[in-house]
């Protein structure tokens, strides 16, 4: 793929961390022949005509075509309390080599590569999105198994407004596709959740899953190699003691930095269903996986044995009537978690009263409107997701058109409902045809509870203030991706005249949908991923 004015760079992929650069007459048979090797990327990734190269696992700085660094577009015209764009980043997976003729519009194939999401493949869509303790970090999961973190970048005296930004730190290949023989089963690669752990060191921790394992992973930095062997020689091979004359002191010497990604546990065969939830525990030493019907609780130095907290399973699998959707700790309490139910009830439970959990300590459910009972009323009322506040006192859930938030102290019904997508009420039919209707939505808090962020249709995604009752609705998309770009509010017309600034329902795009936020612990920092896009924007523009 060659751009006017700009030459293009090939690499060859050796390793999932390593690059070479391809030249010469081996880069220009691959451009002849659209060579598509298993293992070589392109690495030129345009941005509104500037490009980053992809190389040793790390991104480059922006370029424009001419090779210089590009500066950031003016923040002219930023009002306080805005959001806008950070930066725009495609998850640098699996980018497959093209190969174009000499009269193909390449100005036209190069503003649209990696930018129009049709460009990517199933493995590529993200599925998870979770920032660490700090928000230093930012993990991104895929269906094709991988992990990338990214990095912000450290603030500097010439460029204050850069410290938003993230970068790629690492990425690797955490989970294969897997084949259960007793079952005749395809076990996905797909990554469900990412969890942290709290940094105690110089590395980091986090757990991953896919439908049947968890894996914790240790992430670190090298930037020294050993040297001086007295019984290996400097490519690794065993010497002959014969010939040793001398005896050597190894000594450390500096090397490029390299990111390690190594799997300390791994933790299977535990779950007949598919994991749909992950959680660490306040105590740090263990944490919960939830399937459809039962949650286990594991100890992080044991991997063989796991202790099961709750089981729904019924004798008769044709008397079962609810499943889990998922479940998390409570951030304070050791001896505290929640499960929700596609019932739409939510549990608490408290493993200091029993050691099977089974029996809830309180049951929250909020009282069906027997005039609004229809088809549809069981669906939408499951629940995709649930999470404590950072303070432990509220649980917020969010089922299909609202998000909810409970007090701790009262069951019998929410203290907040918030209305996400309500104008899709009368689309329940169509929705439910085109399997939309079972869509899992997420929702997250901001770091002082204030705010919720949950998404919708459309890469539309939603913010509430629990403190001013507004809201607001904020689009991710192709056209706001310029970088420092402010976010404009959309309005959704539901009938009737509709105005020059809004959108119709019957103008939505359902195969665009924000499923996967995640909000920075302690900044106006969020991360919108939307199919195989990760958005980042923050709210400060001084």
């Amino acid at each position: 793929m060659v751009k006017a004015g700009l030459e293009s760079k090939l690499w060859c992929r050796c390793t999932p961390t390593s690059y070479r650069l391809l030249g010469g007459e081996e880069a220009s048979s691959l451009r002849r022949t659209g060579g598509s090797h298993p293992g070589h990327t392109m690495v030129l990734q345009p941005s509104e005509g500037h490009y980053r190269d992809w190389s040793h696992g790390r991104l480059g700085p922006w370029c424009s075509p001419t090779g210089s660094p590009a500066p950031l577009s003016c923040e002219t015209g930023c009002r306080e309390g805005s959001w806008i764009l950070v930066c725009r980043l495609l998850v640098p997976t699996q980018v497959s080599l093209l190969s174009m003729e000499e009269d193909i519009d390449t100005r036209k194939i190069n503003n649209s590569f990696l930018r129009d999401h049709s460009y990517a493949t199933e493995a590529d869509i993200i599925s998870t999105v979770e920032f660490n303790h700090t928000g230093e970090l930012l993990a991104t999961g895929d269906k094709g198994g991988r992990v990338v973190i990214f990095q912000r970048e450290q603030e500097s005296k010439n460029q204050v407004h850069r410290r938003g930004e993230y970068n790629v730190y690492s990425t690797f290949q955490s989970h294969e596709p897997e084949f259960d023989y007793l079952k005749s089963l395809e076990i996905e690669e797909k990554i469900n959740k990412i969890r942290w752990l709290p940094q105690q060191n110089a590395a980091y921790f986090l757990l991953s899953t896919n439908d049947k394992t968890v894996k914790l992973w240790k992430v670190s930095e090298r930037d020294k190699r050993p040297e001086g062997y007295n019984l290996k020689d400097e490519e690794g091979r065993l010497r002959d003691p014969a010939t040793i004359t001398t005896l050597r002191v190894p000594v450390l010497r500096p090397m490029d930095l390299m990111v390690e990604a190594t799997p300390r546990r791994v933790f299977a065969n535990a779950h007949t269903y598919h994991i749909n939830s992950i959680s660490v525990n306040s105590d740090y030493e263990t944490y919960m996986s939830a399937d459809d019907l039962r949650i286990n609780l594991w100890n992080f130095e044991i991997t063989n044995q796991s202790f099961n907290i709750v089981d729904i399973k019924p004798a008769n699998m044709e008397e079962l009537t609810e499943v889990i959707t998922a479940a998390e700790f409570h951030p304070h309490h050791c001896n505290t978690f929640v499960y929700s139910s596609s019932k739409g009830t939510i549990r608490l439970c408290d493993m200091r009263a029993s050691a099977l959990c089974d029996r809830h300590t309180k049951f929250f459910e909020e009282p069906e409107d027997p005039s609004n009972r229809s088809f549809f009323s069981e669906i939408i009322s499951s629940i995709s997701d649930v999470k404590f506040s950072h303070s432990g006192r509220y649980i917020m859930t969010r089922d299909y058109l609202t998000v909810k938030v409970w007090d701790l102290n009262m069951e019998n019904r929410p203290i907040e409902t918030y209305q996400v997508h309500d104008y899709l009420r009368s689309k329940l039919c169509s929705l439910y045809e085109n399997d939309c209707i079972f869509d899992k939505f997420e929702c997250v808090w901001n770091g002082s509870d204030s705010v919720i962020m949950t998404g919708s249709y459309n890469n539309f995604f939603r913010m509430f203030d629990r403190n001013t009752k507004r809201d607001v609705t904020l689009e991710a998309s192709r056209e706001n991706s310029k970088p420092r770009a402010i976010l404009k509010p959309r309005k959704v017309c539901v009938g009737g005249k509709r105005r020059k600034d809004e959108i119709s329902v019957d103008s939505l795009d359902f195969s665009k949908k924000i499923l996967h936020t995640a909000w920075h612990p302690s900044e106006n920092i969020i991360a919108v991923a939307a199919t195989n896009n990760l958005y980042i924007f923050q709210d400060k523009v001084n």
